[in-house]
C-alpha cells in the first residue's frame, strides 16, 4: 500500500463531529465546566495525534450516566477516507480484562464458582502443573484477575496469540508453561493469564466466552455494535489497523477471534463504550434502591480491588512532574490508584496490533475519559491524564454526595444543641461513654464560651455534609464569622456522638 502523510488524512476530520440525537439531560455545573475545559482538552489530544502519526482518533467524556462530549480526528480508513465518528469501531485490546473480570465476578454472584477457587477446579488440564518452586502455592482464580498467578509478562507474545484455537490452547494447558515466580508473590501482567480467565468463563457456564459476555453484558447494556469477531461488524464502521513505518502507514492483519480474545479482543464504537462507562461510574458510590444489574453494584466495585501489592509512582503526563507520590496496584482487569488531586482512579491502557486506547475512571466525581486511536501501541496514557487535571482546574470534578443517615442527623442535632446552650449537658444523652472522659463538661463550657464570644449568634440551620455514614462536616455562619465543625459518631444502635469539633475559619 503506498504511503499516506499525515497531514493530508488529519485535515480530512479535524473538526468536531455531531453526535447523534441523544435524549435530552439537564446541563448542569459539572458538564458546563467540562464545556469549559474542552478547548484545551481538544489541543492536547490534536498535538498527540499529529505527533504520534494517528491516522484516526476517537476521545470523549461520561458524565451524567451519558456521552456528554465527543471529537473525532482524522479518518478510520485511509483508502476510504472515511472520518472518524462517535460509531467508528476501534479494537480496545486489553481494555476488554475489565469485561472478562466481569464475566468471572458475574459467576461468583451466581453461585458457579469462588475467586478462591483453585483455576485447577475449572480447568482440568492445569492439574499436575510444574510450579517454580515446589512450595509454591496452586493457582487461584483471584490470583489469575489481578496478575499475581506467576506467569511472565507476556505482551510482545501474547498480543500475536488473539487468534489461538481453543484446542490448541488445552494442548498447551496440558503440557504446561514456566513460572516467572511463585503465585502470590508480586503483580507481573499477564495476556496468558486472562485467556485462562476466559476458559473458566466457557467452562464454568456452558458456552462459549464471547457468548457469556455478549449475553450477559454486551446485550444488556446495549452494546449493540459491540463484539469480538471484526468481520461480524459493517466494514463501513470499522477504523483499520496500522503501523506507523517509514514515513507512512501499513495496514496491520486482522486477527480473528480466538482464545486470546478475552484478553484484548473486544471491537467498540465511542457510542458503546460511552454506555459501559456510564454503567461502571453508577457503580459509586455504595447506596441503597434497585440493582438492575448487568453485574451487581458492589461487585463493580471490587474491580478496584486487588492483592495489595502497591506500587508508588506520580500520575503520567505533563502535570505528573509536580503531582504528588500516589500508590497504584493491579485490581480486576483495571488498574487503581488514589491521586491527591483527581482521588480514586481506575485506568486501563490497550495496545494492540494496529491500535491504542485508554480509559480512566473518576468514580468519586462521576467522570469518565476514553479515546481510541487506530495506529499500533498508540495509547494516550498522558494525555488523558494531563486531560483529567484540566477537568479537575475547571471545576468539573465536584464530588458525589454521601447521603445523611437518620442516625447522623441525629447527632448532628446534638451538635447543634450543645453549641447554642454552651454546655454539653444540653445533649448528654447523645455523648458516647467516652466524651467526658476525652475532655471533661468543665473544658467544654469554657471553650464554648469562647468561640461564642469570638463569632456571636450562628445560624446553624446549614445541613450537614456526609463524610460517612457515621460522621460529617459543616459550617455556619455567624455574627462576626463563621464556625467549622466535624462530627464522629460511636458504633451503637442510638446516635452517639464519640468526636466533636468546633473551630472558627481562619481568615
Amino acid at each position: 500500500m503506498k504511503p499516506i502523510r499525515f497531514v493530508t488524512a488529519l485535515l480530512i476530520a479535524a473538526a468536531p463531529i455531531a453526535l447523534p440525537a441523544q435524549p435530552a439531560a439537564p446541563q448542569s455545573a459539572q458538564t458546563d465546566a467540562i464545556a469549559a475545559a474542552a478547548p484545551e482538552i481538544d489541543r492536547m489530544m490534536a498535538d498527540f495525534a499529529l505527533d504520534s502519526h494517528a491516522p484516526g482518533l476517537a476521545y470523549g467524556i461520561v458524565a451524567d450516566g451519558r456521552l456528554v462530549y465527543f471529537r473525532g480526528l482524522g479518518v478510520q480508513d485511509i483508502e476510504a477516507k472515511r472520518p472518524v465518528t462517535a460509531d467508528s469501531l476501534f479494537r480496545i485490546a486489553s481494555m476488554t480484562k475489565a469485561f472478562t473480570a466481569l464475566a468471572i465476578l458475574k459467576l461468583r454472584d451466581d453461585g458457579k464458582l469462588s475467586l478462591d477457587d483453585l483455576a485447577e477446579k475449572h480447568v482440568p488440564e492445569m492439574r499436575g502443573w510444574r510450579y517454580l518452586t515446589t512450595d509454591s502455592p496452586r493457582i487461584r482464580i483471584r490470583d489469575l484477575l489481578s496478575h499475581t498467578a506467576g506467569f511472565v509478562t507476556d505482551n510482545p507474545w501474547g498480543d500475536r496469540q488473539q487468534p489461538m484455537s481453543e484446542p490448541e490452547f488445552t494442548r498447551i494447558l496440558k503440557t504446561g508453561v514456566p513460572m516467572s515466580r511463585a503465585p502470590g508473590t508480586a503483580m507481573e501482567y499477564s495476556n496468558f493469564g486472562y485467556a485462562l480467565l476466559g476458559r473458566i468463563v466457557a467452562n464454568v457456564s456452558g458456552m462459549p466466552y464471547r457468548t457469556y459476555v455478549e449475553r450477559n453484558i454486551l446485550t444488556p447494556l446495549g452494546m449493540r455494535s459491540t463484539g469480538f469477531e471484526v468481520a461480524e461488524a459493517p466494514a463501513e464502521q470499522r477504523a483499520i489497523g496500522y503501523r506507523w513505518k517509514d514515513g507512512g502507514w501499513a495496514e496491520e492483519p486482522t486477527m480473528k477471534h480466538g482464545v486470546f480474545g478475552a484478553m484484548g479482543g473486544l471491537q467498540t464504537s465511542a457510542n458503546d463504550y460511552a454506555k459501559y462507562v456510564a454503567w461502571l461510574l453508577a457503580a459509586w458510590p455504595p447506596r441503597d434502591g434497585a440493582d438492575p444489574g448487568p453485574v451487581r453494584r458492589a461487585s463493580v466495585r471490587e474491580l478496584a480491588q486487588g492483592s495489595n501489592f502497591v506500587s508508588v509512582a506520580r500520575r503520567r503526563g505533563k502535570t505528573g512532574a509536580t503531582a504528588c507520590q500516589v500508590p497504584s496496584a493491579y485490581g480486576k482487569g483495571m488498574s487503581a490508584a488514589v491521586d491527591c488531586d483527581l482521588g480514586l482512579t481506575l485506568g486501563h491502557s490497550g495496545g494492540y496490533p494496529g491500535y491504542g486506547s485508554y480509559v480512566l475512571l473518576l468514580p468519586e466525581h462521576g467522570i469518565g475519559f476514553f479515546a481510541f486511536s487506530n495506529r499500533t501501541y498508540n495509547a494516550p496514557v498522558p494525555q488523558v491524564w494531563d486531560a483529567a487535571v484540566a477537568l479537575s482546574k475547571a471545576g468539573a470534578l465536584t464530588g458525589r454526595a454521601i447521603a445523611v443517615t437518620p442516625l447522623l442527623e441525629d447527632g448532628y442535632a446534638a451538635a447543634r444543641l450543645i453549641f447554642a446552650a454552651g454546655d454539653v449537658n444540653a445533649a448528654r444523652n447523645r455523648l458516647a461513654m467516652n466524651f467526658l472522659m476525652d475532655k471533661p463538661v468543665e473544658e467544654w463550657r469554657a471553650e464554648l464560651g469562647t468561640l461564642q464570644a469570638a463569632v456571636g449568634t450562628c445560624d446553624t440551620n446549614t445541613p450537614i455534609t456526609a463524610t460517612t455514614a457515621m460522621a460529617g462536616r459543616f459550617t455556619w455562619r455567624c455574627e462576626h464569622g463563621r464556625i467549622q465543625g466535624e462530627l464522629l459518631l460511636a458504633p451503637s444502635p442510638t446516635a452517639e456522638i464519640q468526636e466533636l469539633h468546633y473551630s472558627v475559619v481562619a481568615q
